[in-house]
């Protein structure tokens, strides 16, 4: 039988995160946008089961790039949904990420350096695709990638901030200003949670989506 996901609960409502990101938004973002990758991930999960049982190679061939997508569109989200927080919470200071900031400062010499690379780095993405602060699990290494689509971060690489530059996250709010909205997520970032990330390790980023993770 094949796995099934379920849309997560946001830790925190709709309109949370006014006036940097809309009510509007975070509510077709998540319960439209992000329940459309699990459904989608889920009905490919249960042809693919299908075709294993019938010994159907061609089909499940065929599966790999809707799975990908849609279990990537689902990781994404989720980490997203995890690394933000209102505004007005200790937690969207930046005091409470005091290991992971002295880190930032050894590697881009400050905080604001840190968030105009990222910023740039953001504004660089060609269509869509979302930017990420990682970790190389072995070295420690930190870097700014950005990924396509909803491909999720590569192999190795341990996802501390993401940040979905997909249009839907911030047209009907922004329209084409992306500058605007890159500067303005700031606003909402998760400190803690990103803090957690940098101390913990994959697993424990990805939680009960791991073995998906591991999959695609």
């Amino acid at each position: 039988m094949a796995t099934q996901y379920s849309l997560p609960p946001l830790p925190y409502a709709y309109d949370a995160l006014a006036p940097h990101i809309s009510e509007q938004i975070m509510t077709l973002h998540h319960t439209k946008h992000h329940q459309t990758y699990i459904t989608n991930l889920n009905a490919a999960l249960k042809s693919q089961a299908a075709a294993v049982s019938s010994n159907d190679i061609v089909t499940q061939l065929d599966l790999q790039i809707a799975i990908r997508f849609n279990a990537g569109g689902h990781i994404n989200h989720t980490l997203f949904w995890e690394n933000l927080s209102p505004a007005s919470s200790p937690s969207s200071k930046e005091s409470a990420a005091p290991q992971l900031t002295a880190a930032l400062e050894k590697r881009w010499g400050g905080l604001t350096a840190f968030k105009a690379k990222f910023v740039a780095v953001l504004l660089g993405i060609k269509g869509s695709g979302w930017g990420w602060l990682v970790q190389d699990e072995e070295s420690g290494h930190l870097e700014i990638t950005t990924t396509k689509d909803q491909d999720p971060v590569a192999v190795g690489q341990k996802p501390l901030l993401g940040v979905d530059m997909w249009e839907h996250a911030y047209y009907l709010q922004y329209l084409n200003d992306k500058k605007q909205y890159t500067e303005s997520v700031w606003n909402v970032i998760n400190w803690q949670v990103v803090e957690g990330r940098f101390k913990g390790n994959s697993g424990e980023i990805y939680g009960v989506l791991k073995g998906l993770k591991a999959s695609i």
